[in-house]
C-alpha cells in the first residue's frame, strides 16, 4: 500500500514537472514571437513588460489548465503551486543572470499573477470536460 502511494505522489510531482516545463516552453516561443514582432514593427518599447507579463500569466494559466485536467482534483491547489513553481524559477534565474536578487513592484505583480493565473487555469481545468 505504502508503494502505492509513493508511486501517485511520484506521478504527480512529474505531471506538475510537465505543467511547468510545459508553461516555460509555451512562454518562450510566444515571446520569440513578440520579439519578432517588434524587431519589424515600430511599437512602442512600454508594451514590452506589460505584454511578457501577459505572456507569462497566459501560459502559467494554459499549464494549470492541463495538470488539474489530467489530476481531475484540487485544481486551485495544483495550478497556484505551479504557478508559484514557475515564478520562483524565473525569478531564480533573473536574479542570477542580473546578479540582483532583490523584490520589486513588477516582480510581485509577476508573482502574484503567476498565482492567480494558475489558480484559474486549475479551477478550469477540473471544471470543464
Amino acid at each position: 500500500m505504502e508503494e502505492l502511494k509513493e508511486n501517485v505522489g511520484v506521478n504527480k510531482f512529474l505531471l506538475m514537472l510537465k505543467g511547468i516545463v510545459f508553461s516555460i516552453v509555451m512562454t518562450l516561443f510566444m515571446i520569440l514571437i513578440l520579439s519578432i514582432v517588434l524587431s519589424f514593427s515600430n511599437i512602442k518599447e512600454n508594451v514590452i513588460m506589460p505584454t511578457v507579463i501577459f505572456i507569462s500569466s497566459f501560459s502559467i494559466l494554459m499549464g494549470g489548465f492541463l495538470v488539474a485536467k489530467k489530476m481531475d482534483e484540487k485544481g486551485i491547489v495544483y495550478g497556484s503551486v505551479l504557478g508559484l513553481s514557475y515564478m520562483l524559477i524565473l525569478y531564480l534565474i533573473s536574479s542570477i543572470m542580473s546578479f540582483d536578487f532583490s523584490l520589486n513592484v513588477n516582480a510581485i505583480i509577476m508573482i502574484v499573477l503567476g498565482v492567480l493565473g494558475g489558480a484559474i487555469g486549475g479551477v478550469l481545468g477540473v471544471n470543464l470536460k
